[in-house]
């Protein structure tokens, strides 16, 4: 395959580990050339940032991860600081950790699926950083359109279903022609998850999770 040359934005979950992980992995992209790096404050084991049931590290945790990957890079690799604390402990949360990743050097900050159109208008307004949001259509954010995130000042987007959604789509449709089960409609992450078992993924994780394990 030839590269295209085009910056790839690369999903780095929580880094797979603690700060020494991090640092391994930030190795292992910047080894693949990607353009940046994505990293998020979930703890382990992670969700889709759309779906509920979701667990937070600690602040203080994260920004040794966030600093573990600053240090790491070789490169001018993008460092992006995630948080997931909208979901289990609301949008001041989430914003109060935007503001702390920011300052401790992030790039660019990404407060993942705030649920309204004043949600999202409160991160742009109050996170001194540039931002990135997650296009999610059928997810637990509002439709905005680009030229909406351009207003507020969001300097990226990213459309993580874009291609997922139709290709599994289109290939549920083919199996069940061929005489698999109807999966039905697979709009959004939970039908695409729901389609691999995410039930049944789920309720194993809930029954061998240790109690308070890393959450906040």
């Amino acid at each position: 395959m030839v590269p295209s040359g085009l910056p790839v934005i690369a999903d780095a979950d929580t880094g797979y580990g603690n700060p020494m992980h991090v640092v391994r992995t930030v190795r292992e992209y910047e080894r693949a050339d990607v353009a940046a790096i994505q990293l998020e404050d979930q703890a382990f084991s992670k969700r889709c940032g759309h779906l509920a049931d979701k667990g937070v590290i600690g602040t203080e945790e994260f920004v040794r991860k966030l600093h573990a990957a600053l240090d790491a890079r070789t490169k001018d690799t993008v460092v992006i600081a995630r948080t997931d604390a909208r979901g289990p402990h609301g949008m001041d949360e989430a914003i109060d950790r935007g503001r702390r990743y920011a300052a401790e050097g992030a790039d660019l900050v990404f407060v993942e699926a705030p649920e309204s159109s004043e949600e999202i208008e409160r991160v742009a307004a109050e996170i001194d950083a540039p931002l990135l949001f997650n296009v999610v259509p059928s997810g637990r954010s509002p439709r905005i359109d680009d030229a909406g995130l351009e207003r507020l000042g969001f300097r990226i987007a990213i459309y993580p279903g874009a291609l997922l959604a139709p290709f599994a789509a289109a290939a549920a449709g083919a199996l069940s022609r061929m005489g698999g089960r109807d999966l039905g409609d697979l709009a959004g992450p939970g039908g695409i998850f729901d389609a691999v078992g995410l039930v049944e993924w789920t309720e194993l994780d809930r029954r061998y999770r240790t109690e308070g394990a890393a959450w906040e």
